[in-house]
């Protein structure tokens, strides 16, 4: 059985359509039920969604219903849910956001009490449930398991069982805030770097309108920097518009007219972080690996010597650490496959081109305001400027819409096409081809030693793929 609900990152998608209270309601009835604890604490934070409020309190009610307390975190990164799990021994979080995605959709994901989201087989086991209640073979949407005194409505009314001895009330759960969740998420980051000093840093950070718009700028002015932000009222509609890491030619004008000495931009729920520096040049998730991983190899925290990254990591990266003798590791696409490969090799470090970077000695997930300031530890004082952990190789990136997302399987003509020219560019380049997971498109990626050669590889590829697919 495949999951229909839950996708690579949670259940997402438009806010009152797919994503209904109801559903949210269910699902998280269904992942407190699934919990080992008698009573199960379950923290929930959100992002900055004007739909926000009303999944919360679904979630809330979920979680009562299912016997569990509901603690309400507020407007926090999906980052501070791990790291409030471990201080607060949790046994579940549920964490309200999608992502970088426009203010319309919504998702629910979830954290176990390991602090690592959930496994795919639990979140199949959680739809299961779901399916169990909808079809009242488990606890209906009231939060009453078998046996637990239903049976009809008037042994409901009644209050009373067969045999006439009074029934026990289902578990029910509380709902409360959890006053000052932002200042324990401040207080683990300033733990972690409070060796990291920022008098005078002039630094422009842009926060989407999301989850980082107050924790954010506290942390690096808490640690000396000059912080000036942009993108930090949101109204419950502007998160991610033209603004935050998805946008961050935007934080590149706005570096450069500010006269800043680096700028930094996250996405809508702070899991992701980009920066610029001051001459307004974007330093991709490529390049803050690679400050990262040798920064933490001369430190002595780089456990195994290795990194991992995704297919889409920039050639140029594999050069640099192959120069550096740190070993390589590379997954498809997707946060969580590069957290599975870092769990099962036993390193730390690893992230996305993107601007995930996951660093697990701090956090077990992708932590975009820690991202930001191990860049920061990294440079130790130099200017962005002067960074030379790697040199990118030009890079055309082209999407091409085809009639569905099997098409590339056994068109043998592109795939002798990726051959040939990707065996030109061997020991200089690559080219990579690979159907979109979420979208009928192609991506044709191409990289070589100069943008001329870059440019003239990737539109033949992009031409044939329009003949033979489109």
């Amino acid at each position: 059985m495949t999951r229909k609900l839950f996708g690579t990152d949670g259940v997402r998608g438009v806010a009152g359509e797919l994503l209904s209270a109801e559903l949210a309601l269910g699902l998280a009835q269904a992942a407190t039920r699934l919990t080992k604890a008698q009573r199960p604490q379950v923290l929930i934070v959100r992002d900055t969604r004007e739909s926000g409020e009303m999944l919360q309190a679904a979630v809330a009610a979920g979680v009562a219903a299912a016997g569990g307390d509901a603690l309400l975190g507020g407007v926090l990164p999906t980052p501070a849910a791990p790291l409030l799990i471990a201080r607060y021994d949790f046994d579940l979080a549920a964490v309200l956001s999608a992502s970088h995605n426009p203010f319309a959709d919504n998702g629910i994901k979830f954290f176990g009490p390991d602090g690592y989201k959930l496994s795919d087989e639990t979140e199949l086991e959680i739809e299961r449930e779901l399916e169990r209640a909808g079809d009242g073979e488990g606890a209906d949407r009231s939060g009453q398991a078998p046996g637990s005194g239903g049976g009809g409505p008037e042994q409901a009314i009644s209050g009373r069982t067969d045999s006439g001895q009074a029934a026990s009330p289902p578990a029910i759960g509380r709902i409360r805030e959890l006053r000052g969740a932002g200042e324990d998420y401040l207080r683990e980051l300033h733990t972690r770097f409070a060796g990291l000093h920022l008098a005078d840093l002039d630094v422009l950070l842009d926060c989407a309108h999301g989850a980082t718009y107050e924790v954010a700028p506290e942390i690096f002015r808490r640690l000396g920097a000059n912080v000036t932000t942009v993108a930090d009222h949101p109204d419950g509609r502007n998160i991610n518009r033209d603004c935050g890491s998805t946008h961050i030619e935007r934080l590149a004008e706005q570096v450069v007219a500010g006269g800043h000495a680096l700028g930094f931009a996250f996405d809508g729920d702070g899991d992701r972080v980009l920066a610029v520096d001051g001459a307004g040049e974007i330093v991709d998730g490529d390049e803050l690996i690679a400050l990262a991983a040798l920064h933490l190899r001369k430190d002595g925290r780089l456990p195994g010597n290795g990194v991992v990254v995704t297919v889409m990591t920039n050639y140029g990266f594999h050069t640099a650490m192959a120069g550096a003798g740190i070993e390589v590791a590379s997954t498809q696409v997707g946060d969580r496959y590069v957290l599975a490969e870092l769990l099962q090799r036993g390193w730390t470090l690893g992230g996305e081109q993107s601007g995930h970077l996951i660093e697990l000695g701090f956090n077990r997930t992708g932590d975009g305001i820690a991202g930001a300031l191990l860049t920061l530890e990294a440079l130790a004082g130099a200017d962005l400027r002067e960074r030379d952990a790697m040199a990118k190789l030009p890079q055309r990136l082209v999407n091409v819409r085809v009639r569905d997302r099997g098409a590339l399987h056994g068109a043998d003509a592109v795939t002798a096409a990726v051959g040939a020219e990707d065996e030109a560019l061997a020991g200089r380049g690559r080219v990579l081809v690979r159907p979109s997971g979420t979208e009928p498109l192609v991506r044709v990626m191409v990289e070589a030693p100069t943008d001329t050669e870059a440019q003239e590889v990737c539109d033949r590829l992009v031409d044939l793929v329009e003949r033979e697919l489109a």
